[in-house]
């Protein structure tokens, strides 16, 4: 299914946008200076084979064809217009079950700010009102303290442990499975974060 793409969404100094080509040093800049922050919580690869693009640009267009093909929502995370992270809507699935995952990083910079739950919120509600998805999903390591937190403040509903889910930091990890449908937040994420936390980010 296409949909329309390029998207923003913004709320107050937080934007999220697609990531453009001319991205390239400040995301570098970004990704290196927090390697060892990133580190333990990136995704790799189970076998030999790389399906990673081999480039910053060859990302960029990826992202481009997966958001217009409506499998996958990739965005740049702005705060006062400095790059500062991505958050994705991925495994976008529509017919019946029309859900979706939520997966982020933030720059250790800024984090404890609440750009990252605001993000979470924008992008949430994004899906079940302009999209009209059913579920959203955030898959979190049982030892990532910070993501734990942030599905916490946003009030996700803990459903479990999926037991070596996904392969992270080069290995099989355990994930616990937070989920929300559109359903149990009438007014919206982003309405429901604003009330909890009535500090501007």
């Amino acid at each position: 299914m296409r949909i329309s793409w390029p998207v923003s969404l913004t709320e107050g100094a937080v934007t999220l946008r697609p990531l453009r080509q001319r991205d390239a040093a400040a995301w570098r800049e970004v990704r290196t200076r927090n390697a060892q922050w990133l580190g333990p919580w990136e995704s790799t690869l189970p076998g030999p084979d790389s399906d990673r693009p081999a480039s910053f640009g060859a990302m960029v267009r990826l992202l481009k064809h997966e958001a217009r093909a409506g499998r996958n929502l990739g965005f740049a995370i702005t705060h006062h217009d400095r790059f500062v992270g991505q958050i994705t809507l991925g495994g976008i699935t529509w017919g019946s079950l029309r859900g979706a995952y939520v997966g982020y990083w933030i720059d250790q910079a800024v984090a404890g700010q609440g750009i990252t739950p605001t993000a979470v919120a924008m992008v949430c509600d994004h899906a079940w009102f302009n999209l009209h998805l059913h579920r959203i999903e955030v898959n979190v390591r049982p030892e990532n303290e910070r993501s734990l937190r942030v599905v916490d403040k946003l009030g996700f509903r803990r459903e479990g442990v999926r037991p070596r889910y996904l392969h992270i930091d080069g290995e099989w990890r355990d994930h616990v499975t937070f989920a929300l449908n559109a359903d149990e937040v009438p007014g919206g994420l982003l309405a429901r974060w604003r009330g909890s936390n009535p500090a501007s980010v």
